[in-house]
């Protein structure tokens, strides 16, 4: 199976909430700061700071100091970890289907 740096649970996990996920599709287009990441979600930046920790600790964003402000980013790492892992499946189901293909169009109609 595939060998991974990274624990998948923590990143899968992580992105089991949706102000995670959007959090993350923002940082992606974008660094910004930590209280311009709270701003459409009429969170605390407390409670923004949680979300944030969860992604840090799966690895999916990196926080970085900007003179006063911390600044997050997205992490490649962990997405290249998470992509190959989702290609392992993908490869099965698509050879899954392709004899299912093959048996199809060999059975007779």
């Amino acid at each position: 199976m595939v060998e991974l740096t990274l624990d998948l649970d923590l990143i899968f996990g992580s992105l089991s909430h949706h102000i995670r996920r959007d959090l993350l599709r923002r940082a992606v287009c974008r660094e910004m700061s930590i209280s311009d990441a709270a701003k459409p979600y009429g969170l605390s930046l407390n409670a923004i700071s949680k979300h944030l920790k969860v992604l840090e600790k799966a690895k999916l964003i990196i926080k970085r100091r900007r003179g006063k402000e911390l600044i997050i980013q997205p992490s490649e790492a962990a997405f290249a970890d998470a992509s190959k892992y989702l290609r392992t499946y993908e490869k099965l189901w698509n050879n899954r289907l392709d004899n299912l293909e093959r048996y199809l169009s060999s059975s007779p109609q």
